[in-house]
């Protein structure tokens, strides 16, 4: 590998984390760039996260970027409760989203994130490693707390983004000059 080529210019993968510094912000600006993509054009789908009607954990949902539909992330376990809230069935049913990208090719596919269920190979991990051993172009949000599970998964081919909208943008740009016209 040249000192100028990346990981992922050497092994063809067009896949990408947004590296967060900091939790929160990276979910607007991941559906920020997400519809501006789709207002250009462009075919995306996936699961981008959100909060619904009201702040915190008990408004967070996946958000179906084809049909719209959302999958509460969290359930409420109660005020006493120390276990994880993460509502495992929930995510199961949202991975319908990935499974119907992989089927229907997209240009980009997304995966709100590559955390705790998805490092333990649960959640979306299926679904993960099914698109990108198809080629099919994807892009997710990986905490500090799972870059080295993340690294293991991609063999260290994927493009580490800050979060940042042009970087985004020009990862997208970089990858759509390596991919055949249709």
């Amino acid at each position: 590998m040249s000192e100028n080529e990346t990981p992922d210019a050497v092994s063809g993968l067009s896949v990408a984390a947004i590296v967060p510094s900091e939790p929160g912000v990276v979910d607007n600006l991941l559906a920020k760039f997400v519809f501006g993509l789709r207002r250009d054009g462009w075919r995306v789908q996936g699961l981008i996260q959100q909060e619904k009607d009201g702040q915190g954990k008990a408004a967070t949902v996946l958000v179906d970027l084809e049909s719209g539909k959302c999958y509460p992330l969290f359930q409420n376990l109660g005020s006493g409760s120390e276990s994880c809230s993460l509502d495992h069935t929930s995510v199961a049913a949202a991975s319908i989203a990935l499974r119907q990208a992989l089927d229907q090719r997209p240009d980009l596919a997304v995966a709100n994130r590559f955390g705790a269920l998805e490092a333990g190979g649960r959640g979306l991990a299926a679904e993960i490693l099914a698109l990108i051993s198809n080629g099919i172009p994807l892009i997710t949000i990986v905490s500090n707390d799972y870059l080295m599970d993340w690294r293991s998964v991609t063999g260290h081919a994927g493009v580490e983004l800050p979060p940042e909208m042009e970087a985004l943008q020009d990862w997208f740009a970089s990858i759509r000059l390596r991919e055949p016209s249709p």
